[in-house]
C-alpha cells in the first residue's frame, strides 16, 4: 500500500454543516472544483475517511460501549460520573448529546465517502500510471465497505429489528449517495436501507480481492466486506446468505482464532495478547491508532484509572450474571476481568473489565492508559454468526452449529475443553450467552436483544446505583430504538419522520 498510518496524524477532519448532519461539507473545508483531482488527493481524502472512524463517538467510544451499558451487561455504581446515565436509565431524549454525536459522526464519514465516490472516476480518467489506477479501484472498494459499515450501524441504532414481512413498511434511515447533488432529507424504508448496504457491499466485493487480505489490518479488505455481509445477512434473517458469507471468512487461511491455551510470550497467551497489544491473527479489521493519533478511551468508564493512577473509580462494573456465565475453565474470564478494590469510600471490590485496560505499548511508551484499538471484525464473531444462522435455516443444522460453537470454545477453554451441543430446545439461550461471553462490551447486546425480541430485568448488586438497578424492560420496548436527534427533525427542509422513542 502507498499509504502510511503516520499520515493519519496530519489528516484534516471534515465537519458536518451547522443545520443538519446530512448537509454536505462546508465550502470552507473542501473547494469542490479543486479537491481530489490527483491520485495523491484521493489518498489524502481516504486517509481522512479512516481518521473519521477514529472518533470517540464511534467505535472507540460511544457507539461501542453505550448500547451494552443500556442493555443488561453492566451496572452503574454509586458516585458514578453520570456518563451514559440516560442510556442506563432508558431515558434517552432526542436532545441526548451522545446520540447526537453518534448520528453526526456516522453521517460525517458517509459524507466524506460520497465526496470520494463522486470524484474517483475523474481521477482515474486522467491517471496514466496503471498501478495507481488499480489502487484507485481498491480504494473505491474500501470506501464502499466503510459507507456500508456506517449505514449498517445507523440502522442498528435508529431502526427496528428487520422482519422480512414488514420491512418495506418500517422506517429506515436517510440515504445519501451524493455529495454535490441535493437529495431529500427523508427516511427510506427499512428494506430499502438494507438494500442500499447490500449494494455497497456488492460494489466492494467486486473491487476488492481476497488475495490482498491481511490479518490485523487497519484497512477495509475483501474479507472485511464479507464479514460485514455475513453480519447484515444475519440481521436481515437471510440465514443461508449469512452461512455462505461467514464460511468465506472462516475458510480464509489468512485468519485463525486466538488460542488461549498457547503462549505468545512468557506474559501473554494469544488471546490475552490480542487485547493487550491489539494484534492477532483473529482480527479481520481494526482501527489503527498510534501514540500521537488515536481516538477515544474504551476503558475509561470501566476503570477511570487516570484520576490518581493509584485506584480505579469505575462508572460501570460487570453484571453479576455475566460473571457467573463463565465456567471455571473459561480462560476468557481472566482475559477480560480482574478483581480490584476501587477508590470509592464504600470500598467496592469487584471484577472490573480489563480487556480495554489499554494497549501496553502505548502505556509503556507514552503513559496512555485505557486506549485500545477497536476491533471492527473478529473471526470469532463469524463462528457465532454461522452457528446462529445454521439454527435458523428452514431445515436447521444443529450439528453444524454445535461444531462451530465447540471450535470457538475449545480455543477459549483450558485444555481445549468447551465442547457443547445445541438443539431445537436450547440453541437461542446457548448462543445468546456465548455471544455475551465472547463479545462482552463490543457493542452487540442491545441489538441482539432487539432482534431476538427479548427484554430483561436488572437486580441490584453490590454498591450499584439505586436508580436503574431494578429496571425491567419488556421485549420490543420502543426505547430499544434510539430517537432521531431533534435538530435533524427540525432542520430546514427536513421531512424526517421520528421514532416512537422521540415521543
Amino acid at each position: 500500500m502507498l499509504r502510511n498510518i503516520k499520515s493519519l496524524i496530519a489528516a484534516i477532519l471534515l465537519v458536518a454543516g451547522t443545520t443538519s448532519c446530512l448537509d454536505k461539507l462546508p465550502e470552507s473545508s473542501i473547494r469542490e472544483g479543486e479537491a481530489m483531482q490527483t491520485f495523491d488527493d484521493a489518498e489524502q481524502l481516504l486517509t481522512g475517511i479512516y481518521t473519521g472512524l477514529m472518533s470517540s463517538s464511534l467505535f472507540s467510544g460511544t457507539l461501542t460501549v453505550m448500547p451494552d451499558i443500556q442493555a443488561d451487561l453492566a451496572y452503574a455504581v454509586e458516585n458514578f460520573t453520570n456518563v451514559y446515565g440516560p442510556a442506563w436509565l432508558w431515558n434517552i431524549l432526542s436532545t441526548d448529546q451522545d446520540v447526537e454525536a453518534v448520528y453526526a459522526a456516522l453521517y460525517g464519514v458517509i459524507s466524506r465517502c460520497n465526496f470520494f465516490l463522486e470524484r474517483v472516476d475523474a481521477v482515474k480518467q486522467q491517471e496514466t500510471n496503471y498501478e495507481n489506477i488499480d489502487m484507485l479501484d481498491a480504494y473505491t472498494g474500501e470506501v464502499y465497505t466503510i459507507r456500508a459499515l456506517c449505514y449498517s450501524k445507523l440502522i442498528e441504532c435508529f431502526c427496528k429489528a428487520y422482519d422480512p414481512a414488514t420491512a418495506e413498511n418500517e422506517l429506515g434511515v436517510v440515504l445519501r449517495s451524493k455529495y454535490s447533488v441535493p437529495e431529500p432529507m427523508k427516511r427510506a424504508s427499512l428494506k430499502a436501507s438494507y438494500e442500499f448496504v447490500l449494494n455497497d457491499l456488492k460494489q466492494a466485493e467486486e473491487l476488492l480481492d481476497n488475495d490482498n487480505d491481511q490479518y490485523n489490518t487497519i484497512y477495509a479488505t475483501a474479507a472485511a466486506a464479507q464479514a460485514l455481509h455475513a453480519r447484515v445477512a444475519l440481521y436481515m434473517q437471510d440465514y443461508q446468505t449469512a452461512v455462505d458469507y461467514a464460511t468465506k471468512v472462516i475458510d480464509n487461511d489468512m485468519f485463525q482464532l486466538a488460542d488461549a491455551n498457547s503462549q505468545y510470550s512468557s506474559d501473554d497467551t494469544y488471546l490475552t495478547y490480542m487485547w493487550n497489544y491489539d494484534s492477532s491473527f483473529e482480527i479481520i479489521w481494526k482501527i489503527g491508532f498510534t501514540t500521537t493519533s488515536y481516538g477515544g478511551a474504551l476503558g475509561q468508564v470501566f476503570l477511570n484509572a487516570n484520576r490518581d493512577y493509584t485506584y480505579t473509580y469505575p462508572d460501570y462494573v460487570p453484571a453479576q450474571w455475566v460473571l457467573d456465565a463463565y465456567d471455571d475453565t473459561d480462560l476468557r474470564y481472566d482475559a477480560y476481568f480482574y478483581e480490584y478494590t476501587t477508590g470509592y469510600s464504600n470500598g467496592l471490590t469487584w471484577p472490573l473489565l480489563i480487556k480495554y485496560f489499554g494497549n501496553r505499548s502505548f502505556i509503556s511508551a507514552a503513559n496512555i492508559y485505557m486506549v485500545s484499538m477497536p476491533k471492527l471484525f473478529r473471526l470469532s464473531e463469524q463462528y457465532l454468526i454461522r452457528a446462529e444462522a445454521y439454527c435458523n435455516l428452514p431445515s436447521p443444522n444443529f450439528s453444524a452449529a454445535s461444531k462451530d460453537l465447540t471450535t470457538l470454545r475449545q480455543k477459549r477453554y483450558s485444555g481445549g475443553a468447551g465442547a457443547i451441543t445445541v438443539s431445537a430446545n436450547n440453541w437461542l439461550e446457548t448462543i445468546s450467552k456465548e455471544r455475551v461471553r465472547e463479545l462482552y462490551m463490543e457493542g452487540f447486546r442491545l441489538n441482539d436483544l432487539k432482534r431476538w425480541h427479548m427484554g430483561f430485568e436488572r437486580t441490584p448488586q453490590s454498591c450499584s446505583l439505586a436508580e436503574g438497578s431494578s429496571l425491567k424492560i419488556e421485549a420490543d420496548d420502543p426505547r430499544f430504538v434510539w430517537p432521531i436527534p431533534r435538530h435533524e427533525l427540525e432542520s430546514p427542509g427536513a421531512e424526517i419522520a421520528p421514532n416512537e422513542s422521540n415521543n
